[in-house]
């Protein structure tokens, strides 16, 4: 089997099958959920959690200015720099400093300006950072039909148990 060859388990998403034991308000609480029956001997792989309602949620983590958009691509910049002065140090004659510090130098000016040029056209259309992930109103743990009773059985024992210490 090679790396690009498919996979059994991987194939075209298609709607799950199962019947549910267990609804969740986080995905951390189905977590514990489908936890708590790995750890009854409960047969896992029959198991399947399903995010109900979908959302994608965009936090905003803060404005986005010039010294930030320059100094993230200096950042960035001098990492490659210095990444490509390194291996030119290793076959480069007189010593390994030269080319550290013309690599380190020439990959943060690349990096400052390349960060430049990009947010230039979107000022003021995009002026902060923000990160996003989906996310869903509800966790359904879902059983093949042939596990799903014992399944509740188990889950009922976590109900039982109380909240999670944590």
């Amino acid at each position: 089997m090679t790396a690009f060859a498919p996979s059994d388990k991987v194939s075209t998403p298609t709607v799950p099958e199962g019947w549910p034991i267990g609804s969740y308000d986080s995905y951390d609480e189905a977590q514990r959920a489908v936890d708590h029956l790995a750890r009854k001997d409960f047969p896992v792989e029959t198991l399947t959690i399903v995010g109900i309602d979908p959302m994608l949620v965009e936090r905003v983590d803060g404005k986005l200015t010039w010294g930030r958009v320059l100094g993230a691509g200096a950042a960035s910049g001098a990492w490659l720099g210095l990444m490509v002065g390194l291996l030119l140090s290793l076959v480069t004659e007189g010593g390994a400093g030269p080319p550290i510090l013309i690599g380190l130098v020439t990959g943060l000016g690349f990096g400052m300006a390349s960060a430049a040029l990009k947010y230039r056209p979107a000022k003021g259309k995009r002026d902060f950072v923000s990160h996003s992930q989906l996310v869903a109103r509800r966790y359904d743990v879902l059983s093949l039909p042939r596990t799903a009773e014992k399944g509740r059985d188990l889950l009922a024992q976590l109900v039982l148990a109380g909240p999670a210490k944590g």
